[in-house]
């Protein structure tokens, strides 16, 4: 999209930018990989094909690349609704997890076709890892029988038969063994507690079957979040824990003790939605690879653990994630503000670089509009972040005596973040001349314990001031027309979205809900397990603080909101029930806010097929254009 030599750059209204980056362009950008797994010859991993809404495993070996998946299969977990660790190396195969049945299928490296290996009716498997010794793979198992949910760690052989490892806590994580295959740790917690607040570290030992034989907990705080176990080279256990604020490098020595790894003071890791997150890895000669968060951008660095020498590594990346190795390699997804996901390889020895894979944009890099990190005042004199994207588009500007429109982006989560790299959604709305302001209110995750936990019995309230903040911030810089000023979420951004309208309704011109929540108490009654405490932490206990799930209720409030307001909705969402739109929706209509409801037949929490994603774009534009 670079400018043809001689041509001049044309004014047009801001809003209004003619550009040829399509919604279907901005969707189908929108590759995406995980679960990377590798031995010393081939590194596997799950890529996510925006054309055909499938995930399919891809193999890197120094001969190329080559897709393994066999048609009519998609590689995709769905314990905790949200996955992860669908795939494991096994040997001269590997293991993945189908999405339609949720079993474990078999595939051999050089066979074009799989096997069902083992699954269980109404019972959903991931967190993959495989027990070389005993010819196994350990999984999390989620089984639904009526109204109960039941998770328990197991292992299944390569001959199918299924053992019961660990049972009876509520949710389990990253299970791994140590290298001698004696040892076992992983993640557990209990209700009420979240994979965020409160975890528990279990430590067992196997006998020759790889059943576990006796178990204990590392020694806690009581208060403290831990995650991402992995056995140094040498035995030594590892995990991240947030005892001192921030999730860091621990070791636990062999009498129990913790010692603190060498590491920045900053937050080494998201909140664990998914399975198997690996956001450090431990190389041989006791050096560590490190990421961790600064402002909301990522670093990746190498750290010598006896010496803390630290060497920093991929320049211009500002994510990392899935972190893998071998004896030459790190191996790791990374993003950076031109690029939305890459895997790349990193020689350890002098640091240097090669891309395997990335995600395309159809966008050229003048084209692209860059984030600016935001960092603003706002309620109780907190400090808020985010990221500004101001309108960019290389042969188009606004008029001189105008400022652009703002569309301000509300995480999903709401215990998730935005990162500072290439979205094209939001480079859908900066090349029509909008600015874009995304925005890590508080209560996000990245920044530290004390700022995540900003939104216990905080949301919708704390959130919404971030969002009413920022629209003063960006108009007392000059940055925005703060009378043309958009908002939009998805799931609990979309929640976040609903109250600004209820608080400041004035503010906006128009808001689009993509399956937000609209009633926070319906969505507490129903949710599934995962987050079925989660509401009681946002907002509080519905008899004890029943006055404020009324005052946080946009359902509730609804007479309140005079914003013409766009739904997006997937009739298969099983974690916001269709019928939480509808009732939003009906409200706003009796008030006779102006308002459109798009729904999706085939669609769960979370869109996924392209055309439907493309829809969403150009109806949502459409809608604000109306009112702009």
């Amino acid at each position: 999209m670079s400018v043809p030599r001689g041509s001049s750059v044309k004014v047009e209204p801001y809003g209004h930018w003619n550009t040829d980056f399509s919604a279907r362009q901005a969707v189908v950008a929108g590759t995406d990989y995980a679960d990377l797994c590798c031995d010393e010859q081939r590194l596997l991993w799950v890529e996510f094909q925006p054309g055909d809404g499938r995930n399919v495993v891809v193999e890197w070996t120094e001969a190329g690349l080559r897709r393994l998946t066999p048609e009519g299969y998609s590689v995709h977990s769905r314990v905790y609704e949200y996955g992860g660790g669908a795939l494991c190396l096994a040997g001269e195969a590997l293991v993945f997890i189908n999405d339609a049945d949720q079993a474990l299928y078999y595939q051999a490296l050089d066979s074009d076709d799989c096997q069902r290996l083992f699954g269980r009716e109404h019972c959903r498997y991931g967190g993959l890892r495989f027990d070389a010794r005993r010819r196994q793979v350990l999984a999390v198992e989620e089984c639904h029988a009526g109204q109960r949910v039941t998770h328990r760690l197991v292992s299944i052989g390569l001959d199918g038969l299924r053992q019961v490892l660990i049972e009876g806590a509520d949710f389990y994580n990253s299970p791994c063994l140590s290298p001698d295959g004696d040892q076992l740790a992983w993640i557990e917690w209990s209700r009420p507690d979240l994979p965020w607040t409160r975890t528990r570290l279990g430590i067992g030992q196997l006998d020759q079957a790889g059943r576990v034989v006796m178990f204990h907990y590392a020694d806690s705080t009581g208060n403290e979040s831990i995650q991402q176990p992995s056995w140094s080279p040498e035995g030594e256990l590892i995990c991240l824990s947030d005892r001192r604020g921030y999730w860091m490098p621990w070791r636990i020595d062999g009498d129990g003790g913790w010692q603190p790894l060498p590491a920045q003071t900053a937050d080494h890791a998201p909140a664990p939605w998914q399975l198997n997150p690996q956001h450090y890895a431990d190389l041989p000669s006791r050096w560590l690879a490190l990421s961790w968060f600064e402002g909301g951008l990522g670093h990746l660095a190498l750290r010598q653990r006896e010496t803390a020498e630290e060497r920093r590594l991929a320049h211009g990346y500002t994510r990392f994630r899935a972190l893998t190795h071998n004896s030459h390699w790190l191996f790791c997804i990374a993003g950076s503000p031109t690029c939305s996901a890459a895997i790349v390889r990193i020689n350890p020895h002098n640091g240097e670089l090669s891309v395997l894979s990335q995600a395309s944009s159809a966008l050229a890099e003048a084209d692209i509009a860059k984030p600016r990190r935001l960092l603003y005042l706002s309620g109780q004199g907190d400090t808020a972040h985010g990221f500004f994207y101001p309108p960019c588009n290389s042969q188009v500007r606004g008029p001189a005596d105008q400022r652009p429109p703002l569309v301000i982006f509300t995480h999903g989560g709401p215990t998730s973040a935005c990162y500072a790299t290439l979205d094209n959604r939001i480079q859908f709305w900066t090349q029509r001349g909008f600015a874009v302001a995304d925005l890590n209110y508080r209560g996000s995750s990245n920044f530290g314990r004390a700022y995540r936990d900003k939104l216990r019995h905080g949301w919708g309230q704390v959130d919404v001031e971030d969002v009413l903040a920022v629209i003063d911030h960006l108009a007392h810089q000059g940055s925005i027309d703060p009378e043309r000023v958009f908002i939009r979420g998805q799931s609990a951004g979309g929640y976040t979205t609903l109250c600004s309208l209820v608080a400041a309704s004035e503010r906006f011109r128009a808001a689009a809900s993509l399956y937000g929540v609209s009633d926070p108490l319906r969505l507490r009654a129903i949710t599934h397990k995962f987050e079925a405490d989660y509401i009681d932490w946002l907002i509080g206990h519905p008899q004890t603080d029943a006055v404020r799930y009324q005052q946080r209720s946009p359902l509730a409030q609804a007479e309140r909101i005079r914003t013409p307001v766009i739904f997006f909705q997937g009739l298969q969402d099983a974690v916001v029930l269709p019928e939480q739109t509808k009732q939003m929706v009906q409200a706003l209509e009796d008030n006779g806010v102006p308002v459109q409801c798009v729904t999706f037949a085939e669609e769960r929490h979370g869109f996924r097929r392209p055309d439907n994603l493309a829809r969403v774009l150009e109806q949502e534009l459409g809608f604000y254009r109306a009112w702009l």
